[in-house]
């Protein structure tokens, strides 16, 4: 017989029971015997064991009665010993770099006073060499001029909690310790009107921030003060699961090469190619011509770089991202833009000449993010991608380089990575064609969601070089997105734990500059757009769809069958599983219709899908959104009240608001 209330448990245990309820609840160590102990140091329990021999027909026990924790019953009563949270939790300690006008000051004198030329000539015309004798000596500067001070974290230490406030919660703890009313009396209101003010100036702190558009410290500041945590969040692990997860993020580059793999397509499929889908109707890919200038094939000319434009990139950095593999910080490069410009400069130009990335500036460091809350296997990770900062400066002005050759053959129909398009604009276009069909007798609309599996990682960059040559690009750039995309060192972080070192040469690294857009350069070959039928893009998010007139449904069969098939060639793996089909039907008298099949799978028919962050339902009377809106606007109700303990501007309660509505 057991029993338990408020974590105390008692009642009657069996030796063995007893056993493994110590190992079960080892922090029950407060141990209170409901009976009176007798013969020394036996229990309750011993005796009424000795009592049951008697009433057995034993006169008298043949030895005495069994010591506790040796008896057949044991009588026992177990309560919980609390531990603080403060006590159970470890404290961190980190390294970080005190920065400071002097030390900002001092480090561009360095800078400035350093002869780039002795360096490169040191490291010969090799881009590696000369790239890594740059790094190594930015680096050194940096840890020689800027201090560097090792702090301890506490788990409970909040950023408003002062020095002065920690002595007053001490006196006041050895008040109470002490029994003195008076003073514990005189010391709980002194905290509590310097706890007043301590939230009155770090409220006026973060203020300030926002004012100075540092959009990072007021939103740590939020939610240091809410206590909100996002759905990201960092995982840790073991080496052994760093190594094996480095494998499964890598498992697309162990597959045959798209020359060798089946079908029989051409990675880079000539100009003069036929058509892929011969019966859509398609648009040509390339307008007015197919082939490139004699000129340009002959003599590539590459991009040159200015000063001026990596300066200008430089002073956009945000402060506080994490460094990459080089080491690099964004206030080095922010602060000492005027100083690095020259020598980055030449490193760029030097890599756009030879048509090569060095390999330190394309090695990944994966930390794996969690797509859901409780994760039970290796797919349930995201793997986002730290790059060397300096990269991403080379990225964003290949970016400006490569938008306007290539924007004459983009998909009209796709929303992403576009100027003054995005994912308001998605949703619309798909409503409007919806509605406006619907107004028609004897009409319907079916919808394909499609959900493609590990879009990113899924890219042959042989594939896509056939594809920029077709759309014009210089020969130059083409060649130095190839290198960029192959041959890619890339190891797992979990924590102090680094996997081994393994090299990719498929798919584009998620949370580069360049990967989504070459994506979007990727899947622009295939486009439709009908009276009756279109397909519509969102970055890897893809929607077929299809009005359907007097239950004549070939057209919209076609397409979906037609993707499905350039899906495969193109070797983009459709996730069958989370690919849906809405129909949307308003007529009284409904025919029903054969579902969609995918490589023998039939596709899953839903009432309600949530699509760019909208739930659409077969409806569409957007009450399904409403309701989902409404109950997280309601969870996130109690965070505004605590920062509106705090006093918090309009302004800031708005953009927290907003920000964990995402």
């Amino acid at each position: 017989m057991e029993n338990s209330r408020d974590g105390a448990v008692s009642g009657t245990y069996t030796r063995e029971r007893l056993l493994e309820l110590r190992k079960s609840a080892p922090h029950r160590t407060a141990l209170r015997f409901p009976f009176p102990r007798r013969y020394g140091d036996r229990t309750g329990g011993a005796e009424l064991e000795s009592k049951q021999r008697q009433r057995g027909g034993v006169s008298s026990p043949s030895s005495p009665p069994s010591s506790w924790g040796t008896s057949d019953h044991n009588l026992v009563l177990l309560t919980p010993t609390y531990h603080p949270v403060v006590l159970r939790q470890p404290v961190t300690r980190k390294v970080i770099r005190k920065w400071s006008p002097e030390a900002e000051e001092a480090l561009q004198v360095c800078f400035e006073t350093t002869d780039w030329e002795v360096l490169c000539e040191s490291a010969g015309e090799d881009i590696d060499n000369r790239t890594g004798c740059i790094t190594d000596y930015i680096n050194f500067c940096t840890d020689t001029i800027v201090p560097v001070r090792r702090v301890r974290c506490f788990p409970n230490n909040k950023p408003w909690i002062t020095k002065d406030l920690k002595k007053l919660l001490n006196k006041k703890r050895h008040a109470f310790q002490s029994k003195d009313k008076e003073q514990l009396r005189s010391v709980q209101k002194e905290l509590k009107v310097r706890l007043r003010e301590s939230k009155e100036a770090y409220r006026r702190k973060l203020e300030g921030r926002l004012q100075q558009n540092n959009s990072k410290e007021v939103w740590t500041g939020m939610r240091q003060i809410t206590g909100f945590k996002g759905k990201q969040q960092t995982v840790g692990g073991s080496l052994d699961k760093a190594n094996e997860l480095n494998v499964f993020f890598n498992r697309f580059s162990m597959t045959p090469s798209p020359s060798t793999s089946s079908g029989g397509v051409s990675p880079t499929p000539s100009p003069s190619s036929p058509p892929l889908l011969a019966h859509s109707r398609l648009p040509p890919l390339t307008p007015q011509t197919q082939t490139l200038s004699e000129e340009s094939q002959q003599s590539p000319t590459h991009l040159e770089v200015t000063t001026g434009q990596v300066k200008r990139q430089l002073e956009k950095l945000k402060l506080g991202k994490a460094s990459g593999p080089d080491g690099i910080s964004t206030r080095v490069l922010k602060v000492c833009a005027t100083q690095l410009c020259g020598i980055l400069q030449h490193l760029f130009n030097l890599s756009l000449k030879q048509e090569k990335v060095p390999v330190l500036w394309k090695t990944l460091c994966l930390v794996p993010v969690p797509k859901k809350s409780t994760t039970s296997s290796l797919n349930d990770y995201r793997p986002v991608a730290l790059t060397s900062h300096v990269m991403k400066v080379l990225e964003r002005i290949m970016l400006t380089h490569l938008s306007p050759q290539v924007s004459p053959f983009l998909d009209p129909l796709q929303f992403a990575y576009q100027q003054q398009v995005g994912v308001d604009d998605a949703i619309i276009y798909l409503l409007q064609k919806v509605h406006a069909h619907l107004d028609h007798n004897n009409s319907s609309v079916r919808i394909t969601f499609f959900d493609f599996s590990s879009a990113f990682n899924t890219i042959q960059p042989l594939m896509l070089g056939g594809k920029m040559d077709r759309m014009q690009v210089d020969r130059s750039t083409v060649a130095w997105v190839m290198d960029y995309l192959s041959d890619r060192p890339q190891y797992v972080q979990l924590g102090s734990n680094r996997s081994e070192c393994l090299v990719s040469s498929t798919g584009a690294p998620q949370g580069t500059v360049l990967s989504p857009f070459l994506f979007t350069l990727y899947t622009t070959d295939f486009q439709y757009r009908s009276e009756l039928c279109h397909l519509q893009k969102f970055s890897d998010y893809s929607v077929v769809v299809g009005c359907i007139r007097d239950d004549e449904d070939g057209e919209y069969r076609d397409l979906v069958n037609s993707f499905v098939v350039w899906s495969e060639r193109n070797h983009l793996i459709l996730n069958v599983a989370k690919t849906k089909e809405m129909v949307v039907d308003f007529r009284r008298k409904r025919t029903t219709t054969g579902p969609i099949t995918i490589t023998g799978q039939d596709v899953e028919r839903v009432d309600t899908y949530k699509y760019l962050g909208v739930l659409l339902d077969s409806k569409l009377d957007w009450k399904a959104n409403t309701e989902a809106v409404y109950r997280k606007g309601m969870s996130r109700l109690y965070f505004l009240r605590k920062l509106r303990s705090f006093n918090m501007c309009s302004n800031m309660l708005e953009t927290f608001y907003h920000f964990t509505q995402t």
